[in-house]
């Protein structure tokens, strides 16, 4: 009975998606692993965790090498974030959050940049890590130009790109070769997921995924030392239900958008064709909409 009152009350936890954004940054706290996934990153080789840079800017790590000499002359500003969910306007947080780092650099450097000698500036690298059950491929960029009207094919005077890699199990198998630490972290992720599927309660997803993982050598060292504290992080911030809701809407978009597009395929073979007396009457008739896809061998989702 307690235990079931035990469960009640977890239930009722609103859920927040950040509770693996909250993981990742847990996890990459440690400077020895965090510097193993910079140098899989940059196909760099340091190894004192002591040259690694690190400050936080809200959820997002800043990151630079001190005794890098290329840095003196230039080097990488790199910001890393982890994303649970697709946000295609990460660039224009991108460029809120290069702003400050500059600012902050300038002010640090006493760069004077009112005077006619150019100042030197580490160069930007903005990595996203994602994380969220929407399929997304190993890598994508996302620019901030792409959020701008009325470009009129004119080149914008201000640009960022964020570099968004899939770190999710199964995507981007070269990156997790270099980085075990983020492999670890990308099977546990599955491991959680998949228990919370087959077993009754989100406590008893998480007993098994962390006895599995554990026995598997899989983040093995962290949790054991930080069980409880990865635990009560997961239940203070899932909720179950809205979990499986979310991935039934994700399910949902990817359908209609597979949809979209097989319209628009039969909306291309009717105006080719010119039959634009079809075309009309299919966009008022989904019967007819059927039997011209049939018709043009287009599969339309969901229709047989």
């Amino acid at each position: 009975m307690e235990k079931q009152k035990k469960k009640a009350r977890h239930s009722k936890h609103p859920h927040n998606r950040q509770y693996k954004d909250r993981l990742w940054r847990m996890i990459f706290n440690n400077k020895e692993d965090l510097l193993q996934l910079y140098n899989a990153i940059n196909h760099t080789d340091y190894q004192n965790p002591d040259d690694l840079e690190v400050n936080t800017l809200e959820d997002v790590l800043y990151l630079s090498m001190k005794n890098d000499v290329s840095f003196l002359v230039g080097g990488t500003m790199n910001l890393y974030e982890h994303q649970s969910t697709f946000n295609p306007n990460m660039p224009l947080r991108g460029v809120f959050y290069f702003s400050r780092v500059y600012e902050g650099y300038v002010a640090d450097n006493n760069l004077m940049i009112y005077h006619e000698k150019r100042v030197r500036l580490p160069k930007p690298k903005y990595i996203v890590f994602y994380n969220g059950t929407k399929n997304q491929p190993d890598s994508m960029e996302l620019k901030l130009s792409d959020c701008f009207e009325n470009t009129d094919n004119e080149a914008p005077c201000l640009e960022c790109t964020a570099t968004m890699l899939n770190i999710n199990y199964g995507h981007n198998q070269e990156l997790m070769k270099h980085c075990r630490r983020l492999e670890e972290y990308s099977i546990f992720v599955q491991c959680v997921r998949e228990y919370i599927q087959s077993e009754p309660s989100v406590e008893d997803a998480l007993e098994k995924a962390i006895d599995t993982c554990i026995n598997q050598d899989v983040l093995a060292d962290f949790l054991k030392k930080h069980r409880a504290e990865v635990t009560n992080m997961i239940l203070t911030t899932y909720d179950k239900d809205l979990y499986e809701k979310t991935l039934k809407e994700d399910a949902r978009e990817e359908g209609r958008a597979e949809i979209r597009a097989e319209l628009n395929q039969l909306t291309i073979c009717l105006l080719n064709a010119k039959r634009y007396n079809d075309l009309e009457h299919a966009a008022k008739d989904i019967e007819y909409q059927k039997k011209l896809l049939k018709e043009f061998g287009i599969e339309l989702n969901g229709t047989k």
